[in-house]
This record gives C-alpha cells, sequence and structure tokens, in this order.
C-alpha cells in the first residue's frame, strides 16, 4: 500500500499503537511519522526501522500543514481541544483523520464537508469511549435481532493499578494522564436516565452519588456517573429505553476521600494562586478555610467539611498524601488543580515494574416477552510494565486496527463518526482477541 501515517503526539497510550503500526507497516510497507513538541520524547518512541520521528509544535499551522499534506491518514493523540486545526488541516488537503477523543460539537459540525469530499473522521476509537462502544454494539444488535426489548444499560471503565502493586491507601495509582485525572468529573452536570427520568449530578456532588459493582473475581469497585449518557441513547439507537448510565469505576472508599478535594476547591483549574511557588501543602490546604487565631488546619478541615472524628480511614488518606506537611510546592502561578496534582504524583505514581489493569463492565436488561433477562459482561486487562500498560494497549490497539482497517478501504462510513456500526465492531474486536482483550458474558 505504500501509506504514509502521522502520528500526532507521543504520550503515555501511544506505546502500543506505534508497536502495532509498525509491525503491520512492515507487512504493509507503511511509513510511521511520530511528531510531538517533544522531539526527545518523539525519538523515545520511534524504535523501528519503518518510525521517524520528528519535531512538531501543533500551534504552528505552516508546519501542522505541512507535515499532513505528506501523509496519507493522520492520527491525533493531542488533548482534545487541540484536534480542530488538526482536522481543518486534514479538511484542506484530503486526508482521513483518526482520534480516541469524544466527538465534539466543532467536529460534528464539519460533517458535511468530510462527507462531501469523501473522507472520514473517525473519534471515539480508543478505550471508553472506543471500546465501551465496539463491545456494547456488538451485544445490542444481537439482543436486537433476536426482538428484545433492551430496558436498560450501564457501562463502567476504570483504569487502576493491578491489585498485586495495589500498595497504597487509595487503591489508586496513575495509569494515564495525571491532570486528567484531577479534572475529572468537571464541565457541567453530568447527565443519565434512570427509570425513565432524567437525573442531573453537578460536579461537587459526583464523587458522593456512587453505586457498588462486583466483577468475578476481581472484586468490589464503586462507579460515579460520568459526563453525558444521554447522548448515547441516540447513538446506540436505544430511544425507548428506560435507565442509561455510563461511568467511571475506583475502589470502594476512593471517591468520598477524593470528594474532600472537590469541596474544597483544590481540583480548580481557572485561576491561579498568588505566591504558589513558596508555598507549602499545608498553606495550600489552609487557603481554602477560614482563618482562627488558634485552630489547626486539621481542626478546620473536618469542621468544615464535617469529617467524623472517628473516620479513621478517610482521615488516614489525606495524611498519606502528607497535605498537612510544611512541603514547599514550588509551582510558580499555578491553579489549585496543578498544585494538587504535584502532591498526588510522587504517591501516585506507577514504578517501572508495576502493572495497571482496564475493568469495563456493562450491564444490559432486556425483556424477553413478559421475561425480564440480564446480560452482564466484563473485560480485565492487565499492563507488561510501566511502559506497555493496559491502558496504552485499550486505547492504541482500537486505534490501530481501525486505521488499517481505513487504510485498506475495509471502512465505508464517511463524514465525523463514532465506531458503532457492524463495520468497526466485528474486525476490531476479533482482532482484539488475538492481543487477549475479549469480554467474557455471562
Amino acid at each position: 500500500m505504500n501509506s504514509k501515517i502521522l502520528l500526532i503526539g507521543a504520550g503515555l497510550s501511544t506505546t502500543h499503537l506505534i508497536d502495532y503500526l509498525a509491525k503491520e507497516g512492515m507487512l504493509h510497507n507503511w511509513k510511521i511519522s511520530i511528531a510531538d513538541r517533544n522531539e526527545s520524547l518523539a525519538l523515545s518512541k520511534a524504535i523501528y526501522s519503518n518510525t521517524v520521528a520528528c519535531h512538531l509544535d501543533s500551534t504552528d499551522l505552516t508546519q501542522l500543514n505541512k507535515l499532513v499534506s505528506e501523509h496519507d491518514i493522520v492520527i491525533s493523540m493531542l488533548p482534545a481541544f487541540m484536534h480542530m486545526p488538526v482536522a481543518r488541516a486534514c479538511l484542506t488537503h484530503r486526508k482521513n483523520l483518526v482520534t480516541a477523543s469524544y466527538l465534539s460539537e466543532e467536529m460534528l459540525a464539519l460533517n458535511q464537508e468530510v462527507k462531501n469530499v469523501g473522507l472520514i473522521f473517525l473519534n471515539e476509537i480508543g478505550l471508553d469511549p472506543g471500546l465501551d462502544h465496539l463491545t456494547a454494539m456488538s451485544i445490542i444488535d444481537k439482543l436486537k435481532s433476536r426482538g428484545y426489548y433492551i430496558r436498560e444499560f450501564e457501562s463502567f471503565t476504570g483504569g487502576l493499578i493491578a491489585p498485586e502493586f495495589d500498595d497504597n491507601l487509595w487503591h489508586y495509582k496513575f495509569t494515564w494522564n495525571p491532570r486528567n485525572v484531577v479534572l475529572a468529573g468537571q464541565g457541567g452536570a453530568v447527565k443519565f436516565l434512570q427509570e425513565g427520568q432524567f437525573k442531573y449530578i453537578p460536579y461537587h456532588k459526583v464523587f458522593r452519588r456512587t453505586e457498588i459493582i462486583e466483577i468475578d473475581e476481581i472484586g468490589k469497585f464503586e462507579g460515579y456517573a460520568n459526563r453525558d449518557s444521554l447522548k448515547y441513547i441516540e447513538t446506540y439507537g436505544l430511544g425507548d429505553i428506560k435507565t442509561m448510565f455510563r461511568g467511571t469505576l475506583r475502589r470502594p472508599g476512593f471517591c468520598k476521600a477524593w470528594n474532600v478535594f472537590v469541596s474544597l476547591g483544590a481540583t480548580d483549574d481557572s485561576y491561579t494562586l498568588e505566591n504558589s511557588e513558596n508555598m507549602t501543602y499545608r498553606e495550600f490546604i489552609n487557603t481554602f478555610l477560614a482563618y482562627h487565631p488558634t485552630d489547626s488546619v486539621e481542626i478546620k478541615l473536618k469542621y468544615y467539611l464535617q469529617i467524623a472524628q472517628d473516620d479513621q480511614e478517610l482521615w488516614a488518606k489525606l495524611e498519606y498524601l502528607n497535605i498537612f506537611k510544611p512541603i514547599k510546592i514550588g509551582l510558580v502561578n499555578a491553579t489549585p488543580a496543578q498544585i494538587l496534582q504535584k502532591i498526588l504524583e510522587p504517591k501516585w505514581a506507577i514504578q517501572p515494574h508495576e502493572k495497571d489493569m482496564i475493568v469495563m463492565w456493562h450491564k444490559f436488561v432486556y425483556m424477553d416477552g413478559n421475561e425480564r433477562k440480564e446480560i452482564q459482561g466484563s473485560i480485565v486487562a492487565k499492563g507488561e510494565d510501566q511502559r506497555h500498560t493496559s491502558m496504552s494497549k485499550t486505547v492504541g490497539l482500537p486505534l490501530g486496527i481501525a486505521t488499517k482497517l481505513i487504510l485498506e478501504g475495509k471502512i465505508k462510513s464517511r463524514g465525523t463518526v463514532v465506531p458503532i456500526l457492524k463495520e468497526f465492531y466485528e474486525p476490531i474486536l476479533e482482532e482484539l482477541k488475538k492481543f487477549g482483550i475479549e469480554m467474557i458474558e455471562k
């Protein structure tokens, strides 16, 4: 095929993607360019004979357009808000585009233009969103083909630490972009449908409205609502469904403790703190608390957030992060969210020998005549090490396989789309089985 692939962004989730593209590329004569603002990072990933690294500041539109024009397909692994200049360059130079990010209103607005020139801009083809769509639609289509009415659908995904390396009180480590973890749940009210009623949870309550989920062999989790579940009612073709809920998984106890930082305002990224470089962790927490001439930070925090004196489990989690210690922050003009990330990173860092774990769980309730039936499906995938993570695997492989299918001309969809059709889920799920990624149904 002699195709040229441009990968923009060489971050944490690209390791398996690059491995896959390079190995497939040797069979199909592909050349892969890995472009990143951090050229040394790109160089560290360009380890195959058919890969090259290059520097790209994606805000430099001249350089961006030149690179896009020289390739046949573009994969953007930039943060979601940076996709649009790439999309416009792809439209200008008639190149297909693939991303793992949620389909934005701005991207959707390009739909007719993209269709008119016979291109596909495929979005939401990572893990969540991505693998969740593929697995859900394969079950939905199967149930519909048998004439069943799908009454309820719940779907949860979590990027976690593998149980054998779960050695901290939060039962959590950063297995993907720490900034995204700190900012999770922000951006408007979470929306879902429950028993025919529309439900909305404001950000400051998201982490206190959780449900317990138990998955065979790996135990209990708590799930909190994620973004806007309502838009997937139409996407999945489930117009008469009674419950539609998408969420994120954490181990029990995490959400209650995390809500302390949400309630304080420590996850806010909209303003900077004066003199933040000279502030200590303890002073940072104190900035959110009322002045008192004698009460300690600990006493004020317990009073302000009504933390019970005997809630030792929650308090131990907070102390574990050293938030009450006089450790210098050292970040200039930092936002609360940036400071919180700095506090968390040493405690939640995944070590070189440690493995992460992806858990995905679906629940379908459907009606067979008057009989209520249920299907539960789960995927559990563990990483190999700090670099070859299950997060990288479950984000990167769907992206890589989809890119191959587009290059081979096997995808007929055009426009700005998400992967909900059989032409996506059948071949991608089949190939993922070779890599040990398969939904087990019961």
